[in-house]
């Protein structure tokens, strides 16, 4: 995808976030932990640095897993998922990893939206 587009759908979704949320524009860490959430579906609720940190584990594994990097091997006995890597991770530039992960995340809502 031409990256005027997906700069102009990241703002998109970014301005979205912050209106449905009313707060400042989310960074790419904060939509990532949102994901994480979502995809532990366990609602909103506290979270230990820690946990927030395995959110984020969690929505980039999701995320990856569209590129078949990652499968989920399942769930843990308190309803976490787990993922295994199942292809190596090509070393990315960080600008390129940036990239990547705004194409997948706005991949992602685009599939919710559905």
């Amino acid at each position: 995808m031409d990256v005027k587009i997906i700069n102009q759908k990241w703002l998109n979704l970014c301005t979205k976030i912050a209106t449905d949320f009313d707060t400042d524009t989310p960074d790419i860490k904060t939509i990532l932990f949102l994901i994480g959430v979502q995809e532990l579906g366990q609602g909103p609720k506290k979270f230990t640095k820690r946990q927030k940190e395995e959110l984020m584990h969690i929505a980039n594994c999701r995320l990856l897993s569209e590129m078949g990097f990652y499968e989920l091997e399942g769930l843990d006995q308190d309803g976490w998922p787990h993922w295994k890597i199942v292809k190596a991770i090509p070393a990315y530039t960080l600008i390129e990893q940036e990239y990547l992960l705004k194409q997948l995340i706005i991949h992602y809502f685009e599939e919710l939206a559905e």
